[in-house]
This record gives C-alpha cells, sequence and structure tokens, in this order.
C-alpha cells in the first residue's frame, strides 16, 4: 500500500489534502479528501460498455452525510440513514450539473459518483469540498472525463471575499455563492445575495474561478503521478455518414422554414418539426425505415438544433417571433383560490404557476435533523411540476431532485426579504400547471404576488427571468436571450437565471454548456436579465402593487409577547397545566422558547378575543405584585381564619378575617364568602422573610361611622 498524497494551499493558510490508493481500491477511481478534521471519500465506477440503444449520458451523482461524521445518531425509530435530504440532493445537483457537460458526447457508459462525509467539524462546510473530490476521483481513473473541475463556495464578509468560508463565516456574508469551473472556464453558479449588484457577482464569480485554477493544477499533477493520463477506449455509437449526410441535405431547409416561421404555438412547432422528420423516413426505401429510423432521429436533432441557432445568429427571429430581448405576454391575478390564507396566478407567455401561502405558528415549523444541521425552518417553499403541465402522458410519483433544486432557487430568491423576527410560519407552494421555459422564475414571481396577496409584509418585491445564450466561435459570434423557451434551453449554450428585486440580485443559477464563455458576454447577459426583471416587475405591479395591509379572514392571528427568563416556568405551569388551563379557557394556541435569556411567547387564534384573553392571563403571570394595587381575585379555600385568593395567576395571598370587613366577624361565611367567588382586594403587604402576600377587602369597602361599629 503506497497512497498518493497531493496538498493544496489555499490563500488563507488553510490546506486540502487529496490522497489515492489507500481506500476503495477496486473502485475505477478513489480519492480521500481532507480539510481540516472534515474528510470525504469520492468513488467512481463506470460500466465496461454503454446499453444497446442508449444515446445520452447515463451519469447517477450521489452525496451522502453519515451521521456518525459528526458523532450523532439518526433520527427515528430505525436509527439509521435513511433516504437522501433535501440538502444531500442538492449538493448532488451541485456535483452533477459541473460534471455532466464534460464527458465526451459519445460516451455513453452508466458512470457511478459516489461522494461520502465519514468526519465533520464545527468549521468546513463539506459541500463546497464535495466537488473537488468528485472530480479528483475521476482524474485517478481511466474513464473519459474532460475535466478537472472543482466547485468552492464564495462568500462576501465585511466586504471581503472568502474562499469555502467555516460555517460561522458565512452566517455573516451578504454573498454566498457556488461556482463550479475547469482551469479555463465556468459551468455552474448557484448562489443567493442581499440585494448586490450584478458587478458585485461578477467579480465574486472572478474571485472563484482564481482559486479553481489551483484545484484544477494540483489534480492533473496527482493525474501524472497515478499514472492514469491514457484513458480507456470506447466505441460506444456506430454512426452511417451516409445517412447523416442525406438527413442534413434532405431536412436542414423544412427545419430552417419551421424555425424562422415564429410561429408562438409551442405544440403548432412540435408537430411541424416531427412532420419534417417523419416525412424524411417516409421517403427512406420501405426496407430501410424500420432499421435506419433511430439513427435518422438522431441526427434530425443536430438538423433542428442547427437551424433554430441558425435563425437566431443569422436572422434574429426566435422560435415564438420575439426580439432577443422581448419578454412573453405577462398576466397575473391575485387571490384566485379562497381556501388557502393567500394566492397567486402568474402566467408568462405558455408558463403557469398557481402558488399558494399558508401561514402558521411555531407548532408547523420545520424540523431539521441533518447529520450537519439540526434546526428548525420557518419559510418553506415547495415546488411541484406534474407532467401535464408539458402535455406528457404518464404517472406522476414521488417529488424528483429536480422539483427540490428548482424549489430551492425560489426559496434563496425570497427568503432574505421576510422581515426579521416576523410571527407566522410560512409555506409557499408553486404547482406548475403549464410549462415552457423556466417556470420556477414563474414560481418566485407567483411566491411574490402570492406572499403579498397574503398580507405577508415582504420587505421587497422579487422578480425573476431566465436568460439563454446561442454562439459560435468561442462566443465571437452570439446572440443573449430572454425570457428563453424550453427549446432555447434544451438547444442554446446557457441556462443563466437571476433573480432580484429593484434594488438587487438575491438569487442566481447559471449552468454553461460551451467553452470560453468570457465575463463581458457574462456581464452584457446580466445587465439584459436586470433590464427583463424590471419589465416583469413592472407588469406584476399592476396586479398589486403592495401587501394587503390585513390578513385574510380565516387566517390565524399571532401576538408576541416577551416576557422575563424567569417567568417561563410560571406560564407552562407544572406538567403544562398552566399553560394548557389557559388554552382550554380561550381557545388561543400558545408557544414559548427561550431566545437570548429573553422568553419568547407566541399566541394564536382565529379571532381576537381569543388572544386578548389568552394574553390577559399570560400578562396576569408574570405582571409583579405591587402593594398598594388592587385586584379581581378568586377565592380558592376559606379557612377559620381567612380565605385564600389567587389575585393574579399563580400568586395567592391570604384574606385574613379582619381585613374582610369593617365589622367583626365570627367565620367567614359571615360575609357571604365563597370558594369560587370573585371579589376586589388590594394587596397591603408582602412578608420580607417568606414572600408572602397579605390581602384587604376592607379597605376597599366604605368605613362606617365610629357610632355604626
Amino acid at each position: 500500500m503506497n497512497p498518493i498524497v497531493k496538498r493544496i494551499e489555499l490563500s488563507d493558510g488553510r490546506t486540502i489534502t487529496l490522497e489515492t490508493g489507500k481506500l476503495a481500491k477496486q473502485a475505477d477511481g478513489s480519492v480521500t479528501l481532507r480539510m481540516g478534521n472534515t474528510m470525504l471519500l469520492a468513488t467512481v465506477c463506470a460500466a465496461k460498455d454503454a446499453t444497446p440503444g442508449t444515446d445520452f449520458m447515463p451519469l447517477s451523482v450521489e452525496y451522502r452525510e453519515k451521521f456518525a461524521s459528526a458523532g450523532r445518531f439518526p433520527g427515528g425509530f430505525l436509527k439509521r440513514e435513511g433516504r437522501p435530504s433535501d440538502s444531500e440532493i442538492l449538493t448532488s445537483r451541485l456535483i452533477d450539473r459541473a460534471l455532466r457537460p464534460l464527458f465526451p458526447d459519445d460516451y455513453h457508459a452508466e458512470v457511478f459518483v459516489n461522494v461520502i462525509l465519514f468526519s465533520a467539524d464545527s468549521e468546513n462546510m463539506p459541500d463546497a469540498l464535495a466537488g473537488l473530490a468528485a472530480s479528483a476521483a475521476l482524474a485517478v481513473s481511466d474513464i473519459p472525463f474532460n475535466g478537472p473541475i472543482s466547485e468552492v463556495r464564495v462568500a462576501r464578509i465585511n466586504g471581503q471575499f472568502v474562499i469555502n468560508p467555516t460555517f460561522q463565516q458565512l452566517a455573516q456574508a451578504d454573498i454566498d455563492i457556488m461556482v463550479g469551473a475547469t482551469l479555463d472556464n465556468i459551468m455552474m453558479v448557484e448562489g443567493e445575495m442581499n440585494e448586490v449588484s450584478e458587478t458585485e457577482m461578477l467579480d465574486a464569480i472572478k474571485f472563484a474561478h482564481e482559486e479553481i485554477k489551483n484545484h484544477c493544477r494540483a489534480q492533473m499533477e496527482l493525474t501524472e503521478l497515478v499514472g492514469k493520463t491514457e484513458k480507456r477506449a470506447y466505441c460506444h455509437e456506430e454512426n452511417d455518414e451516409e445517412l447523416r449526410k442525406l438527413v442534413w441535405d434532405k431536412c436542414y431547409a423544412p427545419a430552417y422554414a419551421v424555425a424562422s416561421s415564429q410561429n408562438p404555438d409551442k405544440h403548432q412547432r412540435m408537430e411541424a418539426f416531427e412532420a419534417v422528420l417523419n416525412s424524411f423516413i417516409e421517403s427512406l426505401p420501405e426496407e430501410e425505415r424500420e432499421e435506419k429510423a433511430a439513427l435518422a432521429a438522431k441526427y434530425y436533432h443536430d438538423v433542428e438544433k442547427e437551424a433554430m441557432r441558425r435563425s437566431i445568429l443569422d436572422e434574429g427571429k426566435r422560435l415564438d417571433g420575439r426580439k432577443t430581448t422581448e419578454i412573453r405576454p405577462i398576466w397575473s391575478e391575485v387571490d384566485f383560490v379562497p381556501g388557502p390564507h393567500g394566492s397567486a396566478l402568474f402566467t408568462r407567455g405558455e408558463t403557469q404557476s398557481l402558488t399558494t401561502v399558508t401561514l402558521g405558528t411555531k407548532l408547523d415549523e420545520k424540523i431539521i435533523d441533518d447529520a450537519l444541521v439540526h434546526g428548525t425552518d420557518r419559510f418553506l417553499l415547495h415546488y411541484n411540476f406534474p407532467p401535464f403541465s408539458t402535455g406528457e402522458a404518464r404517472p406522476q410519483r414521488g417529488t424528483g431532485r429536480r422539483e427540490i433544486g428548482h424549489g430551492n432557487l425560489a426559496h434563496r430568491a425570497l427568503k432574505r426579504m421576510i422581515p426579521e423576527g416576523y410571527p407566522y410560519v410560512i409555506r409557499v407552494v408553486s404547482d406548475i400547471l403549464e410549462s415552457n421555459g423556466s417556470s420556477s422564475m414563474a414560481t418566485v414571481c407567483a411566491g411574490t404576488l402570492a406572499l403579498m396577496d397574503a398580507g405577508v409584509t415582504l420587505k421587497k418585491p422579487v422578480s425573476g427571468i431566465a436568460m439563454g445564450l446561442i454562439s459560435e466561435n468561442k462566443g465571437e459570434h452570439y446572440a443573449i436571450l430572454s425570457d428563453i423557451l424550453g427549446d432555447e434551453d434544451h438547444l442554446g449554450d446557457m441556462d443563466f437565471k437571476v433573480c432580484g428585486t429593484r434594488d438587487g440580485i438575491t438569487a442566481t443559477q447559471m449552468d454553461i454548456k460551451v467553452d470560453g464563455l468570457s465575463y463581458e458576454i457574462l456581464e452584457k447577459a446580466l445587465a439584459q436579465a436586470k433590464a427583463g426583471r424590471e419589465h416583469i416587475m413592472g407588469k406584476m405591479m399592476e396586479t398589486i402593487s403592495e401587501p394587503r395591509t390585513d390578513l385574510k379572514p380565516h387566517a390565524p392571528r399571532i401576538e408576541v409577547i416577551e416576557i422575563p427568563k424567569d417567568y417561563i416556568g410560571a406560564v407552562i405551569g407544572p406538567g403544562g397545566k398552566i399553560i394548557q388551563g389557559i388554552q382550554e379557557e380561550t381557545g388561543a394556541i400558545i408557544t414559548i422558547e427561550e431566545i437570548n435569556n429573553i422568553g419568547r411567547v407566541e399566541i394564536s387564534a382565529t379571532n381576537k378575543n381569543s388572544i386578548d384573553a389568552a394574553m390577559a392571563k399570560i400578562k396576569g403571570i408574570v405582571a409583579v405584585p405591587e402593594i398598594g394595587e388592587v385586584y379581581e381575585a378568586t377565592v380558592r379555600s376559606v379557612m377559620p381564619y381567612g380565605a385564600f385568593c389567587e389575585f393574579l395567576p399563580g400568586k395567592d395571598g391570604l384574606l385574613h378575617i379582619s381585613e374582610i370587613d369593617w365589622k367583626r366577624l365570627e367565620k367567614v361565611e359571615d360575609a357571604g364568602i365563597k370558594e369560587g367567588d370573585k371579589i376586589r382586594v388590594k394587596l397591603i403587604d408582602i412578608d420580607p422573610r417568606t414572600g408572602k402576600f397579605k390581602l384587604s377587602r376592607k379597605v376597599l369597602l366604605p368605613r362606617p361611622e365610629r357610632s355604626e361599629r
């Protein structure tokens, strides 16, 4: 066993160590990455050959975190890791998006990348290291791959950019983005920001790329050390060049005519493109049709792609007839469905989102119990993409990775606009009813409208847009497309989603499919995206321009009161007796938590009377008894020497028989006092030694003349 080690020095003095040849040696490639006490094992295995009929890249990426890595037990009955968490799925997607474009176009063998977190510390964030680990595993294998790549997180803290910040540092950041790149090109960007400018975001990407270059050089050196510069030979495609030429000769002109026909109807365009292919297949000799149909369809895909791209680059004609900067028609409604606490229907071209908002209490918080993160989330956003939204006839199964990823982008775009300390737990649900281009950006727009319809006091409204790119000759000739269609996304060179307020960007996601994309093009794309966002925002504001001043009648009402920490137990009572009693009496829901040595009491109900009643009782419990104050008391017990009265919740005082009336009483009952009676009393003394309270009723009664006594 002779492991090979390569170290990467970060600019701040920290070290990343890559080691191969010690663990998982039967995998095609295996690398252990360590930074501090965070340790990842990345492995990659590829099938020896492609499955017959496969004409795509069957890549699977799995990122998993072991609870033992942080010295924790998994929750639940089984006490073992189950399905991947949302954060694990999102990290898997980040790795996949950077790796997938770099496999050779004609390589179709199944490839499985697994990254496992075996050790974690409280400083180094493993998701920022997972892409580097996966790429290093490919680098030490013989699997064909046009890398290496690396991914880093960039945060801006107090005006300074930091590579791979610690958990503690990230909490202070106003920019948090993940960047994936090769030595020469940016491949992927995703993150969130606090209303930053386009220039600031580009500066963060450039800063990340400089660090990534060091990671890529280290992997190249590692490849040399293990002797894997020669990759395995493969032959996954059998081509018929004569058929390819025939498809181009016969189909390009009619396909170009469809691409430049400027038909705004998606399904009519699809049928027209399919008719070109079907006509060609019908023209083949009958005995060859079945044999050559699949290969002809593959070649026709390239014809269709080129026709669409040439129509845009040469004539400026997009598939649906729009100019490159033009946004599709937008219309929207709010309060569209009556049941939720807020709703909006947002339609942009052939993309439509019906989004609802539900307001809840602390009891509705999402509990997060991941290996490294355990806590709660008060703002939730869920995105659903049913097959009927694109006219597909297939069953709808569980939530897919794409839905989690798109929902996360919209969540990031909106979450910083929720006011700090907002008392409600918020759940936003976007159901995509129709899709042809960027349903995630429609979710951002519909989410903003629905939140305002629900009366959520957003700091500022947020809109989103998806940008595309068609380029050739490494960006010498290009067209930037605003509000891309699904076909423009599929056949184009870039998918760049940008979300923000009028004052800056709040979230972004970018995937680049072409080499040599310059920062100049990115800068122009961001400027064009800003103009598009502002146009979309203007259309949204025509529907609703600011949050409603009040909640819907059926929405829960919440009021919050802060109490001294020492009184939390008094409000709860032994075994929860006091707080349960208040809830039963008033019909309100009460939750208490300690935050920064202060008790935060949240009272919710569907009507104000219940809240007021519960609030009065809680204020009574935490009120400090004052000598000389008059209270409405309840007689709790009657004794020969007096009555014990509860004058504040949980606080009893003695009303001595001598303090009941000015006249002498033989028995308490002579004054007509019995258990359960409500009487007014005055606190006249507090025993400094025992803290017992002395009450008087007679001082509140008219004092009789001396002759009457």
